[in-house]
C-alpha cells in the first residue's frame, strides 16, 4: 500500500525496520536556522534523515526569485539519492510545526515525480506523546537510485500567474495569516499586501486542536466555501515564500480536492518586481 497524503504515527512505527521506507526530519525555525538540526541531534525518529529548508529544500537566491526558490530538479534528485531514497521508496516527512516544512518536501517529491510520500500527521509531538521510540544516532545511509520525472504542471510561474489575474479560470489562495494578507503587518518581505484577487486561507486552519489535520469531510467543506465553485485545477496556492502554501495544497488533497497548483516564488518573489500589482485590505 502506498501512502500519498498523510500517515499515522502508528503506521510509521510499524515500518521502522522496512528498508523500503525512508523517514525525513524536516524540522525548522525561520527565526533560528540551526534549530532544526539541533533538535534532530537531540533526538529523532529512528532511521530519520535530516533535510534543511534552506540547504536541501531550496535553491540559490537571486534577489528576484523569492526567499525559498526551488532547486533545480536534477540537483534535488541527486540529494534525494544521497539520502537513500529510490523511486520505489515510501517516504515519510515530519516536523514539529504542524506539517509546514514536511509538506514542502511532500510537494517537492511530487514535483519530481515521486508520489509515494506522506506527511506524518501530528508530527514529532504526536510521535513523542505516543511514547514511540526515538534516538540520537544518525543512520548509516546507502545511496539510493532516484531518477527524476519532472511534473512542471504542478507549478505556476509569476508570468503565467500575472497573465491570469482577473480571469475566472484562476483563483489564488494565500496561506499567510490574515494580518499579513491584508497588509497590516509584514515583517518578512519589503512590501505588505496580497496578490490582487487572492483569497485568504491561513494554513493553520487545516489543523485541529490536537495538531493533526482535520477530517477530510471538514476540510472539504471549508475549502468548498472558499473556492466559490472553482475546480481544484483552477486553484493556485501561494504564501510568503512557497512553503506554507504546500500545507493548503496538501489539505486539499486530503479532502479529495486533487489537482491544484503551487506558485513557488509566492509573495517574496512577486514583490521583487515593483511593477507587479499589489492589493491591501480584506477580500471584496
Amino acid at each position: 500500500m502506498a501512502f500519498t497524503t498523510l500517515i499515522s504515527v502508528e503506521e510509521t512505527a510499524a515500518h521502522l525496520k522496512d528498508p523500503r521506507w525512508v523517514i525525513c526530519d524536516c524540522r525548522h525555525d525561520l527565526a533560528d536556522h540551526s534549530a532544526g538540526y539541533r533538535a534532530y541531534r537531540a533526538g529523532h525518529i529512528p532511521g530519520a534523515r535530516f533535510l534543511h529548508l534552506d540547504a536541501d529544500l531550496s535553491g540559490p537566491k537571486t534577489g528576484l526569485n523569492g526567499r525559498h526558490p526551488l532547486p533545480h530538479p536534477a540537483t534535488f534528485g541527486l540529494r534525494l539519492a544521497a539520502l537513500g531514497i529510490s523511486n520505489d521508496s515510501q517516504v515519510v516527512a515530519y516536523d514539529e510545526s504542524g506539517g509546514v516544512y514536511a509538506s514542502r518536501l511532500w510537494w517537492m517529491l511530487r514535483w519530481v515525480g515521486h508520489a509515494r510520500v506522506a506527511v506524518l500527521d501530528g508530527g514529532w509531538q504526536t510521535w513523542t506523546r505516543a511514547k514511540l521510540p526515538f534516538t540520537v544516532e544518525q543512520p548509516a545511509v546507502e545511496p539510493g537510485s532516484f531518477s527524476i520525472r519532472p511534473q512542471p504542471r504542478l507549478a505556476v510561474d509569476s508570468a503565467l500567474l500575472q497573465a491570469s489575474l482577473g480571469e475566472r479560470s484562476t483563483l489564488v489562495l494565500d496561506a499567510r495569516s490574515g494580518d499579513r494578507y491584508r497588509g497590516e503587518n509584514e515583517s518578512l518581505d519589503p512590501v505588505a499586501g496580497h496578490i490582487p484577487g487572492a483569497v485568504n486561507r491561513f494554513f493553520r486552519l487545516n489543523l485541529g486542536d490536537d495538531g493533526r489535520f482535520k477530517a477530510p469531510t471538514a476540510l472539504k467543506a471549508e475549502f468548498a466555501a472558499l473556492l466559490d465553485g472553482h475546480a481544484p485545477a483552477d486553484i493556485v496556492h501561494q504564501c510568503g515564500s512557497g512553503v506554507t502554501a504546500c500545507h493548503n495544497l496538501l489539505a486539499m488533497e486530503v479532502a479529495g480536492l486533487e489537482g491544484s497548483r503551487l506558485y513557488p516564488g509566492s509573495w517574496s518573489e512577486w514583490v521583487s518586481d515593483r511593477r507587479r500589482p499589489v492589493a491591501t485590505g480584506a477580500a471584496p
